[in-house]
């Protein structure tokens, strides 16, 4: 059988005529401030400090033995960042250069000093570059040139750590005969019976030795004999429970399990978990455009999705608990898809182990972002060479229905200037419109594949057009009030988002002993966008006036606004379905303390957008909207599988709290539909002392006729009381939005429910765990609301 010996320990890191210890799993960084040589670059302006790690080579070295007597031993590395010559003895076994794949070489009785010598990954690119010539990006770090993560280079949320180091395990694999070089199971569904057709690429160091593979799944097993380097086996399973997406019903997962064979000698082993269902893109013409409505067993979607980014810009730190911690909040967020986005990484079986666990569907990307790619080798077969290992080792998770081309190149070529620069030079075209279609449509045929996001299905559209296939939104963060995702309907909405500073507590301990302001260097530091901060306060001035010289209210009113600009967009597209068919917040995390979109931030702690996504994505959703006529609705979305019967309650208010009219109406909605019910004559709001509060099965939606500027707020007035595991608080006037900061009480503490309007004599219970010394007067100096403009 083959044998494994990790070599995860014994490393050291050269750095001039020091050794230090080494971590591997790891990079240069994380092992530079174990040492006390760097200091941690998420706090304060470090990260400017450690930028020269990024401009050095490092090597690698541990020593290694081989006491197998097996006839082969390989050094297998699942992942190198990025460019590296691996050595043993001086002996040169390879170079390699690209983190997204691993690599394997031919140690059979080798022993000595195994050395692995990273070169700079600026070096690299910046010679490619010159080699290929510029290509236009959306950042000028040259994170195009090379197969890196392109978020090492920076981002508009993330800092510049440009890392090296053998990020993911390694080890030794000593076998005879032959080994099981690669495994791809075909997961399909017919006619009640799931089928596993399961094709086998076998390594020999005996080309005559006659072998066996056998396989089996959930009672069913099939056995092949083959004499070359492969075969096919095929399983069949009477009648298997099928794995649906979250909210849709269960996730049952069934273990396939592959043996090679050498007589009655087992040679090797492959095991994976399995799911039977079946997974369709909608992409056909009607009446709207061209569509992009994912099919799973059948069921149409509506995507409640979220976009995700590396959770750490040093990807070695991320663990399984972490990875399970992070999807876990995103299911509770009422999510049931992830879109892995195209400047990070393939992430490890760990997050895809979980999002099959946790029913979240997963979109993968293709790691290409931004910019435009040459398509000359080096870069091409290495592209090839990821996108084969990768699309074949995900393949077998049931989570994964979707893969992309690459994030916003095939519309920058059209819309950001790159026609002209490029003259006719590659730009990744040939890769999203040629290679990498052509690989899943060999490797992974049960899964559909989209050329970019956006993208409207072909050059006849523009590539952002909303009304074919997805559409990214930015105008409105970017130069628009938010109420601009109200003018249409996308197809399906795979990027746009509203950015708010991180929490109290990660902003203090990301910027230690810096008095906080909007503009102090820290924040400024921690704030990556261009002119991130002009959007924040204009758009805080389209609804609210804007602080002057209190941080607190500034933190509170842009943390507001980013839950209210999200609200908008899902609230409106949703109440569109089935023309829209899916929403794709940017972004669920962050990778190091931010100001950015995320609804939770580098410390793990939840902004008030990640509690308004629970409202928001929950299978049944009221909302107030403007109808085609005019006149404000009542939509009502349920993304349940039964219909939808309530008592609909509508009051026109005062905002001292006076009831000036009052309906009650049926409201009904079918099984996965929208329901409307139009606002009677009597009950629309006029003024800013008005406004309409609509209730259902504990449901609420509010809506005020002006901007919050605008609104004749009364002082808020409200009770603060302590109450087992929590607090209690009861309202005596109108209570716009409030909110419990939950980490001021302690950097620990969490709060189960995030914003909340109370009408007066309304009372509210807030859960808060990890607070150690519960107090009235600190929760009620913890609380934020709106308050009327001075």
């Amino acid at each position: 059988m083959l044998e494994v010996t990790p070599l995860g320990e014994g490393w050291t890191l050269r750095h001039g005529s020091d050794r230090l210890p080494a971590t591997v799993p790891g990079c240069v960084h994380t092992d530079l401030m174990a040492a006390g040589v760097i200091p941690d670059p998420f706090l304060g302006h470090n990260e400017t400090e450690v930028a020269w790690v990024g401009r050095r080579d490092w090597t690698y070295e541990r020593l290694l033995g081989d006491s197998s007597a097996q006839e082969q031993t390989d050094l297998v590395f699942d992942g190198l960042d990025t460019v590296a010559e691996v050595s043993l003895d001086g002996r040169p076994l390879g170079t390699v250069r690209n983190m997204h794949r691993s690599h394997r070489f031919d140690v059979t009785g080798l022993t000595g000093r195994l050395a692995v010598r990273f070169v700079s990954a600026y070096a690299e690119a910046e010679a490619v570059r010159e080699r290929l010539g510029e290509r236009p990006a959306a950042y000028a770090e040259p994170y195009p040139y090379l197969r890196k993560m392109a978020c090492s280079f920076g981002w508009d949320w993330g800092p510049t750590l440009v890392t090296a180091g053998i990020w993911r395990p390694v080890r030794l694999e000593h076998w005879s005969t032959a080994r099981i070089a690669r495994a791809r199971p075909l997961v399909t569904v017919e006619e009640g019976t799931g089928v596993v057709e399961l094709a086998v690429d076998v390594e020999r160091t005996r080309v005559e030795a006659p072998l066996v593979l056998e396989a089996s799944v959930a009672g069913a097993r099939a056995r092949t004999e083959i004499r070359g380097t492969g075969g096919t086996l095929r399983l069949r399973v009477p009648d298997p429970q099928l794995w649906w997406p979250r909210g849709y019903g269960e996730q049952p997962l069934y273990e396939l399990q592959l043996t090679l064979l050498h007589g009655d000698e087992a040679l090797d082993e492959w095991r994976r978990r399995i799911g039977f269902r079946t997974v369709e893109l909608d992409r056909r013409p009607d009446a709207h455009g061209t569509g992009f409505t994912l099919v799973v067993n059948g069921e149409r979607l509506f995507a409640r999705g979220v976009n995700w980014i590396p959770d750490d810009v040093f990807p070695s730190r991320i663990t399984r608990a972490r990875y399970r911690e992070r999807l876990e909040q995103a299911a509770a967020a009422g999510v049931d898809l992830v879109r892995v986005w195209g400047g990070g990484i393939y992430e490890s079986e760990d997050f895809y182990d979980a999002c099959d666990a946790l029913g979240l569907l997963v979109w993968q990307d293709f790691p290409f972002a931004c910019a435009a790619y040459p398509e000359e080798q080096p870069l091409r077969g290495e592209v090839e060479a990821e996108a084969r290992e990768n699309v074949v080792r995900l393949m077998p998770h049931p989570s994964l229905v979707l893969w992309n081309g690459n994030n916003e190149n095939l519309w920058g070529f059209r819309d950001w200037g790159w026609e002209p620069r490029l003259a006719g030079d590659s730009w990744g075209e040939g890769y999203y419109l040629g290679l990498l279609p052509r690989v899943v449509a060999e490797l992974d045929p049960t899964r559909p594949y989209t050329a970019g996001s956006p993208w409207s299905g072909s050059w006849r559209h523009h590539p952002n057009d909303p009304a074919h296939g997805t559409h990214h939104s930015w105008e409105v963060w970017n130069r628009e009030d938010y109420a601009g995702y109200r003018r249409g309907v996308p197809r399906f909405v795979a990027e746009f988002g509203w950015q708010a500073p991180p929490a109290h507590a990660t902003l203090r301990r990301a910027l230690p002993g810096e008095e906080l302001a909007p503009d102090s260097p820290g924040m400024l530091h921690h704030q990556k966008a261009d002119d991130g901060n002009g959007k924040l306060e204009r758009g805080l001035a389209r609804h609210f006036a804007v602080p002057d010289g209190d941080f607190d209210r500034w933190h509170y009113l842009t943390q507001l606004n980013q839950a209210r600009a999200v609200a908008a967009g899902i609230e409106h597209w949703r109440s569109h379905w089935p023309v829209c068919a899916g929403t794709v917040v940017w972004q669920l995390n962050d990778c190091w303390p931010v100001t950015s979109w995320a609804a939770i931030d580098g410390d793990g702690r939840e902004k008030p957008l990640f509690q308004e996504l629970k409202r928001l994505y929950a299978d049944r959703l009221l909302t107030v909207r403007e109808a085609a006529d005019g006149r404000l609705e009542l939509a009502a979305v349920n993304q349940a599988a039964g219909a939808w019967t309530a008592a609909l309650t509508l009051r026109r208010m005062s905002v001292e709290g006076k009831v000036l009219g009052r309906r009650e109406l049926p409201l009904a909605a079918g099984a996965r539909s929208v329901g409307r019910v139009g606002v009677p004559d009597g009950l629309t709001p006029a003024g800013p002392e008005e406004f309409l509060v609509a209730d259902a099965d504990g449901l609420r939606a509010v809506h005020f006729p002006v901007p919050d500027r605008e609104v004749a707020y009364p002082d808020p007035e409200f009770e603060v009381a302590l109450v087992p595991e929590g607090i209690r608080v009861t309202a005596r006037t109108l209570v716009r939005d409030l909110l419990l900061q939950a980490d001021r009480l302690d950097p620990g503490a969490r709060a189960d429910r995030g914003l909340v309007t109370l009408l007066p004599g309304e009372e509210v219970t807030i859960g808060v765990r990890g607070w150690k010394t519960p107090d009235a007067e600190r929760a009620r100096s913890a609380l934020y609301c709106v308050e009327p403009t001075r």
